[in-house]
C-alpha cells in the first residue's frame, strides 16, 4: 500500500549491480530523477521497478509503495493472454489461420464499416474472414469505444460493448459479432478489444473459465501467487490506489473522484483499493485485455519465463520457438506501426516498432527515437505499468504505478534513457 509518510526508500540490490553489467551509481540515478521529476513534484504517488539480467536482480525500488504492493495491470494482462491462447496451439487445438468463426461460428457473417455515422451506417463485405492471427497482431478490425475517432468507436458506445457495461466476456463477443468492423482484417492495425476475444477463444478451446486456466497453466506454474482478477480479503490492503489526471482520460473520470494530498491539481485517486473497488471481488466480465492485477516481483517471473525461451525453474510453459516467434514482427511485408494506418491511443509508440502475436517489437531504435535493441519485445498498462524484455542484452525491466492514461508523461522513454545509460 501507498507509504504515507512519502518517504521514499532507497534500492535493494540481489546481485552486485557491477557483477550484472551495470555501473551501479548510474542505477542510482533512476531512484534520484524518479523521486525528483515524479514523487516530489506530485505528478505520480510512487513507482516501482526492478532491473535485472537473465534470472538475477541488478535493481529493485519501491518508491512510494511498500515492496509487495499489488497493481492494476490493465492492458499488461494481454501478453498473459497471448500465451494462454499460444499454449493451446501449441496443442494443436487451434492454428493462426484458423477463422474465429471456427470457435464463434456467428462471427462468420461480420461485415465492415463503409459510410455513415454510429446510429445510421452502411457496410461492405471483408476481403476476407478473420482469423486467430489478426486477434493476435491487432489487425482484426475490432476498436476501443472509448478511442473517439470513428463511428465505429460510437456503435461500441452505443450498444454497451464495453467491460465496464457489466457483459460477460461471452455477452460482449456475442455483441460484437453484430457490430461492423473498423476495416478489413489484415489491412490495418488498430488497438482493440482483439485480446479480449483471444481470451473467449481460450474458454472455448479449453472448456475453462479464463481465470481457472490463467491458474492451472500460468500462474501456478510461474508462482505467480499475487496475479489474478481480483483481490481477497487477506492481500486486500496490499492493493494500491489508482489515479487519473482529469483532463487526459481518455476513459473519463468518475463523480467519486477525490482529490489526494501531495499530488498535483489535475491528478485524482479514482480507486482507493477499499471494499468498494471492483477488484475486491471476481469480475463478471473476465478481461484478458485488461482486467488482471500483479506485483512487480510477480510480473518479473513472468518475464524471466518469456527471457528464458519459455520456462522459469525449470518449469516449461511455452515452447522456445513458439515464443521466438511470437516476439518476431508479424506485420504484413515487415513494416512499421506508422505504415498500417492511422496512429490511435497505445501502449506503445508507431515508427520503427512492429508487432508480433501479442507484443510489440522492436525494429528500429533509431527511428524508434529510443535507446534499445532490436529484438525487445514490450508492451504497458492504461496506469503506467510497463515492462520489456531485451534478449540481445538479457536485459528485464518491469515498472508498476497507478496513474491513467499512460501517456500522462514519458516515463517508459526515460525509463529506457536511464536503464540503458547504466549498462557498462
Amino acid at each position: 500500500m501507498v507509504d504515507s509518510s512519502r518517504s521514499f526508500p532507497a534500492s535493494a540490490s540481489t546481485t552486485a549491480a557491477s557483477d550484472l553489467g551495470f555501473d551501479a551509481s548510474r542505477l542510482d540515478r533512476i531512484d534520484a530523477f524518479l523521486t525528483s521529476e515524479y514523487l516530489e513534484s506530485g505528478r505520480f504517488p510512487g513507482f516501482s521497478y526492478v532491473v535485472g539480467r537473465g534470472d538475477e536482480i541488478a535493481h529493485r525500488s519501491d518508491l512510494g509503495y511498500a515492496d509487495d504492493a499489488i497493481f492494476r495491470i490493465y492492458s499488461m494482462s494481454k501478453p498473459v493472454t497471448s500465451i494462454a491462447l499460444l499454449q493451446l496451439i501449441e496443442q494443436g487445438l487451434a492454428k493462426l489461420g484458423d477463422p474465429v468463426s471456427r470457435f464463434m461460428p456467428a462471427w462468420a457473417d461480420l461485415r465492415v464499416f463503409a459510410d455513415g455515422s454510429a446510429s445510421v451506417f452502411e457496410t461492405k463485405f471483408p476481403e476476407r474472414e478473420m482469423t486467430v492471427q489478426d486477434l493476435l497482431t491487432h489487425t482484426s478490425g475490432l476498436t476501443y469505444g472509448w478511442m473517439l475517432r470513428h463511428p465505429v468507436d460510437g456503435i461500441y458506445r452505443k450498444r454497451g460493448i464495453d467491460r465496464l457495461a457489466g457483459n460477460t466476456l461471452e455477452e460482449m463477443c456475442d455483441a460484437l459479432a453484430d457490430a461492423p468492423l473498423l476495416f478489413s482484417p489484415g489491412t490495418e492495425w488498430s488497438y482493440s478489444v482483439a485480446t479480449d476475444v483471444c481470451g473467449r477463444l481460450v474458454e472455448i478451446i479449453s472448456g475453462q473459465r479464463l481465470d481457472d486456466y490463467f491458474d492451472e497453466h500460468i500462474f501456478t506454474p510461474l508462482a505467480m501467487n499475487d496475479t489474478g482478477f481480483s483481490v481477497d480479503d487477506e492481500r486486500a490492503d496490499r492493493l494500491v490506489a489508482n489515479h487519473a489526471r482529469k483532463s487526459l482520460s481518455p476513459f473519463g473520470v468518475p463523480e467519486s473522484a477525490t482529490a489526494v494530498d501531495g499530488l498535483d491539481d489535475d491528478t485524482v485517486m479514482i480507486d482507493d483499493g477499499g471494499e468498494s473497488s471492483p477488484y475486491r471481488s471476481t469480475p463478471a466480465f473476465l478481461s484478458g485485455g485488461g482486467g488482471l492485477v500483479s506485483t512487480v516481483s510477480d510480473y518479473h517471473r513472468f518475464c524471466r519465463m518469456l527471457l528464458g525461451g519459455g520456462q522459469l525453474d525449470g518449469v516449461r510453459v511455452i515452447g522456445r520457438k513458439t515464443l521466438q516467434y511470437a516476439t518476431t514482427n508479424h506485420l504484413p511485408g515487415g513494416v512499421d506501426l506508422a505504415a498500417m494506418g492511422q496512429e490511435v491511443f497505445s501502449e506503445t509508440t508507431y515508427t520503427g516498432v512492429g508487432f508480433g502475436l501479442g507484443f510489440s517489437v522492436m525494429l528500429d531504435p533509431a527511428q524508434a527515437q529510443v535507446i534499445s535493441s532490436p529484438g525487445e519485445f514490450a508492451w504497458g498498462g492504461a496506469a503506467s505499468t510497463l515492462f520489456w524484455v531485451d534478449p540481445v542484452e538479457d536485459l528485464i525491466v518491469v515498472g508498476m504505478a497507478q496513474l491513467m492514461p499512460s501517456s500522462a508523461y514519458p516515463i517508459r522513454q526515460e525509463m529506457k534513457s536511464l536503464v540503458y545509460g547504466a549498462l557498462t
